[in-house]
C-alpha cells in the first residue's frame, strides 16, 4: 500500500509528514513517542533509515544439516529450527559442534558481495534458538572458541571485516535458548523467559555490546519476554551503545525500529522505522541442501520488486542468505546479490536516502522522493507510454531523464485539474523496472484523495474509508497489532462543522484527540457505544487542498497505545449559525 503524505511536500515538510522519525521531543505530536529509557538520537534513526537495504546472514551449528537429519528431508519448519522440528535429541545436537569447522567463512568476502549487492548495512546471527554462540561467551562453554576445531570467533571476524570497509554490522540475538532451556520447544518459539534466563541473556547481550566495536543493530527475536524484560534488554543494549538500534522483536513496543512479519510487507500506514525481513526462499533462512534454486534472473527480478515496494513504502529491506556448514556463500544466492546488485548500482539515487512515495497508488508501479527528485518506478509501463501522477497540483517540473538508459526518451511534465502526466518512450533498453528522474524546484505538492460532501452539504466519512495507523511488535510474534490512528482527509471549504463521532467499546471514562488541520481537541466518549460531539474549524492554510482529520490517543501517546474505543464513522455538517454542540469537548 502507497501511503497518503501530508498535502504538502517541501524540503522542510519532508522529515514531518514521510516518515522519517523523530524522538522525544522533537516527535510530531499526532504520533506515538517511544518509550521511556535511553534512545538513538534522531540523526542516527535517520542515518539507519537511509540505508534502505541490508545484508541478513542465517549462520549456525544448523548450517551443517542443511535441512537433513538422519538421511531424511525435514520439511517442517525453517532449516535452522532443525533441532526443534525434526527432533535432534539434544545430546546428539551439542555434539555437532565437535565437527563444526566452517573453513570456508571469509568474511571480507562476504562484505565484498554485500557492497556488490548495493548493500548498506550486515546481520548475521550471533546466537539462535538452538543457543549456540557464534561469538566467545564466558556465560557457558556452547560456543565456536571453546566447542569446535575451528577455535575463532565468526561474530568478531565479521564485525572486523566490516569495520574495514565501513559497514555498518549488527547481530541478531534469540532471547530463547533451547540449549540454555534443555529443549522446551514450543511450536510458535514463544516460550517464556525465566528470570535466570534473562539474567544470561542481559549477560551476553554486554559480551556483544563491549566486546566488537559499534553495533549498528542489535536484532532481537522470538520469545515471549515480560514487559520488564524487554525493557531491560533494551536498557542493556543502550546503556552501552546508546546509537544502537532494537528491533521491535524485543517485544513489548520497546523496539527502536518494527519489525515486519517473515517476508511480509505493511499493508497500513506507518510512522516509525521499521524494515522487512526477507529469505531468498519462504521455506527456510538457515542452508538447505535439497532447496530447488531454479531461475535466477526471475529471483533478481523477485527481490528487485520487493525492495522497491518497501523502499517507496518508507521501509528497509534486509535479504537474507543461509552459508553451507564450511562457511561458503551458496553460489545461487550470491549470484542473486550480485543481479540485484548490477540493478541497483546505475539507480541507487532513487533508493537510498529517499523519502516514501507521495502517492497512495499509482496505476504503473511505486515512487520515492529526493530533495529535488521525484523517482517512478515503472512496473507496469502503460501501452500508450503516459504515466499518471495522481493530485499533482501547484508544482514546477523540470525534464526528467530515465537512469541508466540514455536512449530513453521523456516528455515534460503536463500539470491539469487531476494531476500531472508524463510520457516516456523507447523503454525497451532500459531493463527490469525502468526508473524515471524528474526534478521539480522547490517542493512537491499533492492534493491527498479527499471525500466529497452529500447532497445535503455533509461529509460521511466510513472507518473503512480511513487511512489506519498501527502498534506493532507488542507481546509476542503473534500478538496482532492495534489501532492508534484513523486518518481522512475531505473536501469541505474555510468553515465551521459540527464533527459527529460514532463509536463503540468505549471504556468508562475514554476520551480521545480529534485533529483538525494539524490541531488537537479532546474529545470525550460516553462509555458504552453511542455519539460524541464537537465543533470544529477548518485551517486551509494548515491543509490547503483538503481537510486532514484525524483520531489518536490523547497526546502525549505512546508506542503500544491505542484508541479507546471501535470508531465505526464521522460526520462532518456544515454550521451556518453559531450553535453550542450537545456533548462538549
Amino acid at each position: 500500500m502507497r501511503l497518503t503524505r501530508l498535502a504538502v511536500i517541501g524540503l522542510l515538510a519532508l522529515a514531518a509528514g514521510s516518515g522519517l522519525a523523530a524522538t522525544g521531543a522533537d516527535a510530531p505530536a499526532d504520533r506515538p513517542l517511544p518509550l521511556a529509557g535511553p534512545r538513538p538520537d534522531a540523526a542516527t534513526v535517520q542515518a539507519w533509515q537511509a540505508r534502505k537495504f541490508g545484508l541478513f546472514i542465517h549462520f549456525g551449528l544448523y548450517s551443517m544439516l542443511g535441512g537433513v537429519w538422519d538421511g531424511k528431508r525435514i520439511t517442517q519448519g525453517y532449516s535452522e529450527q532443525i533441532q526443534s522440528f525434526a527432533p535432534v535429541p539434544i545430546d546428539r545436537y551439542e555434539a555437532l559442534a565437535k565437527h563444526f569447522d566452517p573453513e570456508k567463512f571469509d568474511p571480507d568476502a562476504i562484505v565484498a558481495l554485500a557492497k556488490a549487492a548495493g548493500m548498506k548495512f550486515i546481520v548475521l546471527t550471533a546466537k539462535h534458538h538452538d543457543g549456540f554462540a557464534m561469538f566467545h561467551t564466558a556465560q557457558n562453554r556452547y560456543d565456536i572458541v571453546d566447542a569446535t576445531p575451528y577455535k575463532r570467533d565468526v561474530v568478531k571476524e565479521l564485525a572486523d571485516a566490516c569495520a574495514r570497509a565501513h559497514m555498518p554490522f549488527g547481530v541478531y540475538y534469540s532471547t530463547i535458548d533451547w540449549h540454555w532451556m534443555h529443549g522446551q520447544y514450543r511450536p510458535d518459539n514463544d516460550n517464556p523467559i525465566t528470570p535466570a534466563q534473562a539474567d544470561f541473556n542481559v549477560a551476553q547481550i554486554r559480551e556483544l555490546m563491549s566486546r566488537y566495536g559499534p553495533i549498528s543493530e542489535v536484532w532481537f527475536d522470538m520469545g515471549k519476554p515480560t514487559p520488564a524484560q524487554s525493557a531491560r534488554f533494551a536498557r542493556t543494549v543502550h546503556e552501552l551503545q546508546p546509537q544502537t538500534m532494537v528491533s521491535g522483536r524485543v517485544w513489548n513496543h520497546q523496539g527502536d525500529f518494527t519489525v515486519m512479519g517473515d517476508n511480509r510487507e505493511p499493508d497500513e500506514g506507518m510512522e516509525e522505522p521499521w524494515q522487512s525481513p526477507a529469505s531468498m526462499f519462504p521455506e527456510t533462512w538457515g542452508y538447505r541442501s535439497w532447496q530447488v534454486r531454479g531461475d535466477l534472473p526471475g529471483k533478481v527480478r523477485e527481490n528487485i520488486a520487493r525492495l522497491v515496494r518497501v523502499v517507496s513504502a518508507g521501509g528497509n529491506y534486509i535479504l537474507n542468505i543461509g552459508p553451507e556448514g564450511d562457511g561458503s556463500v551458496v553460489p545461487y544466492e550470491a549470484g542473486v546479490l550480485r543481479g540485484i546488485g548490477a540493478w541497483l548500482k546505475p539507480r541507487g539515487e532513487a533508493v537510498y536516502g529517499t523519502q516514501p512515495s507521495p502517492f497512495k497508488k499509482l496505476d504503473f508501479g511505486y515512487a520515492t522522493l529526493g530533495a529535488h527528485t521525484l523517482y517512478l518506478f515503472v512496473a507496469k509501463p502503460p501501452a500508450d507510454g503516459v504515466l499518471h501522477l495522481p493530485g499533482v497540483v501547484d508544482t514546477r517540473f523540470g525534464r526528467g531523464r530515465v537512469l541508466a538508459d540514455a536512449q530513453a526518451s521523456v516528455g515534460p511534465v503536463a500539470v491539469d485539474a487531476a494531476g500531472a502526466t508524463v510520457r516516456v518512450g523507447n523503454l525497451a533498453g532500459a531493463g527490469y523496472m525502468p526508473v524515471v528522474a524528474i526534478p521539480f524546484e522547490g517542493g512537491l505538492h499533492v492534493r491527498p484523495d479527499a471525500v466529497a460532501p452529500g447532497a445535503d452539504g455533509h461529509v460521511q466519512l466510513a472507518a473503512a474509508q480511513a487511512e489506519r495507523f498501527l502498534n506493532y511488535n507488542g507481546y509476542g510474534y503473534d500478538d496482532p497489532p492495534s489501532l492508534y490512528k484513523l486518518r481522512w482527509h475531505a473536501r469541505v471549504g474555510a468553515d465551521d462543522y459540527m464533527l459527529v463521532v460514532h463509536y463503540r467499546g468505549a471504556h468508562a471514562s475514554a476520551k480521545l484527540d480529534v485533529w483538525v488541520d494539524g490541531h488537537p481537541r479532546t474529545l470525550v466518549l460516553p462509555a458504552g457505544a453511542g455519539t460524541a460531539h464537537l465543533r470544529v474549524s477548518r485551517d486551509p492554510r494548515a491543509f490547503p487542498y483538503a481537510m486532514q482529520l484525524e483520531l489518536t490517543p490523547v497526546a502525549p501517546f505512546h508506542k503500544g497505545d491505542r484508541l479507546p474505543a471501535a470508531i465505526e464513522s464521522v460526520e462532518l455538517a456544515p454550521l451556518m449559525h453559531p450553535t453550542t454542540p450537545p456533548h462538549g469537548g
